[in-house]
């Protein structure tokens, strides 16, 4: 997504970076593990917000994602409530209700209408929500406008860390426009959209329409090529707010700012999107996997999501092991076009393969390469221009121990 304006990372960055959003956390029980205990959370910005989103496609999905799609399809709103620790999945008609009364309460909280509330849950499915504790915690979160980070935390399960970025642009008109993210999810993650949630904000005036594509887009070339275990969650969520605080005019597709805008959002995404991979449960190693040449960018992105999400590839990365093989294997069962003497085959750099044909390497030099946190592999199929990069992590004894404690 190419940009005029230069894309600039901000240090410390979070959901709340851009201007007008406030957002806090708070523990009211229901997480079971970790130390850190937030498990109820806000985001809020202070005037109506265009909104943007995708969910998963799962056909058993949380009561959280029907009423997200049914309100964001109205194009506005302004807040947003999600709890970790239970999913409000599989409990039956009460989980609409539980959802619904949800955004109920933070709208009587903020002085709002339960439709400018949007909600999200995640964790254990199976189980229903205890709404006592939920009417009770909605008046203890304390929204801070360097809030940004409880929320990150609050998010979180099986994370080990909190995920979050913001970056910036100088917008054609002059103003500074910040777009910021957050995001939680260490298992369950090969989404299909978009136990994975992602918020982003942004101070920027943009058209609902145009956010809507925008977000569609930007999940299809980062969320969407992300895989940890290959299964997809019921509650995956991706939501941007953009409450118009920066001044600038409203951006939409024949705006000026209009791909300044799609690279700084496709820049959080990208961010947050290599921080679920490297945090995959029990992970050791991110992996990328680039394909290019390829006879479509459908192409492209099927072979780079099949490779990193090949167990045998997993576990070879978790071993150092330089197995080339296992790659080809991959790529010859996804389903894109390839012409085994065109290929060439990279390893962190090093190439392993050139036209269908093995290159003498030395061995121990590309497991040493292997053996640090990032393992990139480099497939060119070398028939068209098709490219994408998928994000993936290695398989590890952790993440089974971790999996075999976890009920439903």
């Amino acid at each position: 997504m190419p940009a005029s304006a230069e894309i600039t990372p901000i240090p410390n960055g979070t959901v709340t970076s851009a201007q007008g959003f406030s957002a806090g956390g708070v523990f009211i029980g229901l997480k079971t593990r970790g130390e850190d205990k937030l498990d109820l959370a806000m985001l809020v910005s202070d005037t109506e917000c265009s909104i943007g989103g995708v969910f998963t496609t799962s056909a058993i999905r949380s009561a959280t994602v029907d009423l997200d799609r049914e309100r964001v399809a109205r194009g506005r709103g302004r807040a947003l409530i999600v709890n970790a620790g239970i999913a409000n999945t599989c409990v039956g008609a009460q989980g609409y209700k539980d959802a619904e009364e949800m955004t109920r309460l933070a709208a009587e909280r903020l002085g709002l209408t339960a439709e400018d509330v949007l909600v999200c849950s995640t964790g254990v499915i199976g189980v229903e929500l205890p709404m006592s504790l939920i009417r009770s915690g909605v008046d203890e979160i304390a929204l801070k406008g360097d809030g940004g980070p409880e929320l990150a935390r609050a998010m979180m399960t099986t994370d080990t860390h909190p995920k979050e970025t913001a970056v910036s642009f100088v917008a054609s008109t002059g103003q500074t426009i910040t777009v910021g993210g957050v995001a939680k999810g260490s298992g369950m993650i090969h989404p299909n959209m978009a136990t994975m949630l992602t918020f982003a904000a942004t101070d920027a005036a943009v058209d609902p329409g145009f956010l809507q594509t925008t977000v569609r887009a930007v999940a299809d070339e980062t969320f969407n090529m992300l895989t940890v275990d290959g299964d997809s969650s019921t509650n995956d969520t991706y939501l941007a707010f953009a409450n118009g605080q920066a001044g600038n005019p409203v951006i939409d597709e024949r705006s000026p700012d209009a791909d300044n805008f799609r690279a700084a959002l496709h820049q959080v995404a990208s961010n947050l999107t290599r921080m679920l991979a490297r945090d995959g449960e029990g992970a050791t190693r991110l992996i990328t996997v680039q394909v290019d040449g390829a006879l479509s960018a459908a192409d492209a992105r099927i072979a780079a999501k099949t490779i990193a999400g090949s167990n045998l590839v997993k576990s070879a990365v978790y071993g150092a092991d330089p197995n080339w093989g296992r790659l080809m294997m991959a790529l010859g069962r996804s389903g894109a076009e390839a012409t085994e003497e065109r290929v060439d085959l990279f390893v962190n750099g090093v190439c392993i393969m050139e036209a269908g044909t093995p290159i003498p390497f030395h061995r121990d030099a590309v497991v040493a390469l292997m053996s640090g946190e990032h393992v990139d592999f480099r497939v060119s199929l070398n028939l068209a221009d098709g490219a994408a990069t998928a994000y993936g992590c290695d398989l590890t004894e952790e993440y089974v121990i971790i999996n075999s404690a976890y009920t439903t």
